[in-house]
């Protein structure tokens, strides 16, 4: 699903993603590489339109990875130990995005965003989210998890 058909299926798991994702500017992308083995390699997300895009450099290993498998885990940054505001991930799949029109609408929101384009030629891949969580370990200590067409789960933790 598109990230504004997982918006309104889960609300606070995606408002919490994407405070995340865009106050860091930042994500790490997991592909599987050829051989099988993970590869985790940094990626700039954009929000365009009701799509999370990720945009990545003309046959870079982690996207010549995507267009072998798809599947893909995207998981927001943290900075240090001491950062309690709390991780996000999904999981997915990385479809292509062939549409010029898309690809221009990606383009304009990194231009918007921080006054550059990507250079042509360059791969971009809209995620289609299967699944999502959230963790932190600030007081209070709480996780989200939510699958395609389940509920919101939510657990809390107590301190030891």
């Amino acid at each position: 699903m598109r990230w504004g058909e997982f918006a309104a299926a889960c609300p606070e798991l995606a408002r919490l993603g994407e405070e995340r994702l865009r106050s860091r500017e930042l994500c790490l992308v997991g592909t599987l590489r050829r051989n099988g083995w993970p590869r985790i390699s940094p990626v700039e997300p954009e929000f365009v339109g009701d799509e999370l895009m990720l945009g990545m450099m003309w046959q870079s290993p982690k996207a010549r990875d995507l267009e072998r498998d798809p599947r893909i885990v995207v998981h927001s940054t943290l900075t240090d130990r001491h950062d309690l505001s709390g991780d996000f991930k999904l999981y997915g799949r990385a479809l292509p995005v062939e549409d010029a029109l898309r690809v221009d609408a990606h383009r304009a929101a990194i231009k918007a965003r921080i006054d550059w384009e990507p250079p042509e030629p360059y791969h971009v891949f809209a995620v289609d989210i299967d699944s999502a969580g959230f963790v932190t370990f600030a007081e209070p200590r709480f996780g989200l998890a939510w699958e395609a067409g389940g509920e919101l789960r939510r657990w809390t933790q107590r301190e030891s």
